[in-house]
């Protein structure tokens, strides 16, 4: 874990659990693309820096995700580096606590504000494009969250960030965070297009054909709606869904997935709803969802 792995002449990326790009900027400076989960994230990817006697410019982040902004406020204090974020992310990486305010709808309780939803606050400015280091084309990514932006770097590699999932992480998961169901899919349909030396996902491994793995991901999210659609045949509330989902899929429940899943589920619903595929009716003041 946290081994630096070269995918072209000046693009890598460090093997963790949300894989960090690192690009070399001439033979001194590099960037990151994400920090990492965690302050621990921060201090092994300073590590690699400080072998390679390499200075870090900038950290760019995809999007606003503890784990790829967790090692942000370490490295930021230990190198005095800059932060860009796009859109909305950017407020998410100053002020961290909406993540979990918005995967929970309120102030989240205790047991929600933990690293893994939390992460520290870090300085960031906007993502705009005199920000970006020479040869850099900011990708639009949106879907699995607000603003996600990957980058595509001037030896042609292109990081994802979380825009898709492995094979592996959707068998054993099932149902992957998206916030816009819609706006997930087209993206996955413009990434089958792309053409780059290598791709670099956060949550799958590096590859030079990244299109047969987006259809994967398409045809998950299609499955995964089609049972919504099914399990709507009688008016369920969303609890009752979610509750439904799980045992559908053998999934265990906890704070994390709660919010998680709970929030994905909400969005696949407003997704069929806006489609026509699902109605909304309140009856005895509860919000029941049906299938049109």
């Amino acid at each position: 874990m946290y081994e630096l792995v070269q995918v072209s002449d000046s693009s890598y990326y460090i093997q963790s659990p949300a894989k960090a790009g690192l690009v070399r900027l001439n033979e001194k400076e590099v960037c990151l693309i994400d920090s990492g989960s965690d302050k621990d994230a921060g201090r092994k990817i300073r590590q690699i820096l400080d072998a390679n006697d390499w200075k870090l410019t900038a950290i760019y982040n995809t999007h606003s995700n503890a784990d790829h902004i967790g090692g942000n406020k370490y490295l930021q204090g230990q190198t005095g580096c800059k932060i860009y974020a796009p859109g909305i992310e950017c407020d998410y990486t100053r002020h961290p606590v909406l993540e979990p305010s918005f995967l929970y709808g309120g102030y989240p309780f205790r047991e929600l504000r933990h690293k893994f939803l939390l992460a520290q606050e870090s300085v960031a400015e906007d993502l705009t494009k005199d920000v970006l280091p020479c040869g850099f084309e900011a990708i639009p990514l949106p879907g699995h969250f607000f603003d996600m932006t990957g980058f595509r770097t001037p030896d042609n590699v292109v990081y994802l960030a979380d825009c898709l999932s492995s094979r592996e992480t959707l068998d054993k998961y099932q149902i992957s965070f998206i916030y816009d169901a819609g706006a997930y899919i087209k993206t996955l349909e413009m990434v089958k297009s792309l053409a780059a030396k290598m791709f670099v996902p956060a949550h799958a491994e590096a590859t030079e054909d990244i299109s047969a793995l987006a259809q994967y991901n398409i045809d998950k999210v299609q499955e995964i709606a089609g049972k919504i659609i099914d399990l709507c045949k009688e008016p369920l509330c969303f609890e009752a869904i979610l509750q439904r989902l799980f045992a559908e899929y053998a999934l265990t429940m906890n704070f994390e997935q709660y919010v998680l899943v709970g929030s994905t589920v909400r969005s696949y619903l407003a997704w069929l709803k806006d489609t026509d595929r699902l109605d909304a009716v309140f009856e005895n003041n509860m919000l029941l969802w049906r299938r049109k």
